[in-house]
């Protein structure tokens, strides 16, 4: 039992010090050597459990993307009033793009090189119920009027380009990463002044 609990620990501690590796230091490339120092673990134990490193890569993208997308159906299927969807998911959004500030970088890579995730008829229900939410707050006046997939456009745009896009727009503006982290904390008013009249 404690050999199971041990080997259950030692994949987890793989995955999360894969995952810093990768999205929160943006290197990529890193070798199965680099992961296992890092991790304290020895080499052959990566391909004991994932066989490879792009298998490595693989399962702990997934993983991030899944959780990413259950939390954002968790937010948009609450009883929140939908500013308060918004905003949530923003704050949920940020605080990722804080730890992990090159997963939306490798994400758009990802879809760039047609490697779309394939989950469009889940994904398909969730847009349908937030254009009708959309379209009930333009209805009460608290949104401009526009069409749905316009005001979700806004919405993914203004939250995600600036992450996405975070080491060119650094260097243009010849800034810090701590400046920039600023900024980006920010963009939640920003955005929620920008989509909402009220």
């Amino acid at each position: 039992m404690s050999a199971k609990i041990s080997d259950t620990d030692t994949e987890k501690l793989i995955k999360e010090t894969a995952m810093n590796i990768f999205f929160a230091e943006g290197r990529f490339n890193a070798t199965t050597q680099e992961i296992a120092d890092a991790a304290g673990v020895n080499r052959t134990l990566i391909n004991y459990y994932f066989r490879s490193r792009d298998k490595l890569f693989k399962q702990v993208f997934d993983e991030a993307h899944k959780q990413e997308h259950d939390l954002m159906e968790q937010i948009f299927y609450s009883d929140l009033p939908f500013k308060e969807k918004i905003a949530k998911h923003l704050d949920v959004f940020l605080e990722q793009a804080r730890k992990y500030p090159y997963l939306e970088i490798y994400m758009v890579t990802q879809v760039n090189q047609g490697c779309i995730i394939k989950d469009h008829e889940n994904m398909k229900d969730l847009l349908q119920d937030f254009y009708r939410e959309i379209q009930e707050e333009m209805d009460k006046g608290n949104i401009h009027p526009m069409k749905p997939q316009q005001f979700a456009l806004n919405f993914i745009s203004m939250m995600s380009f600036p992450v996405s896009m975070r080491p060119l727009f650094q260097e243009t503006m010849g800034i810090t990463p701590a400046e920039y982290d600023i900024l980006l904390e920010e963009r939640r008013d920003v955005i929620m002044k920008t989509l909402f009249i009220r």
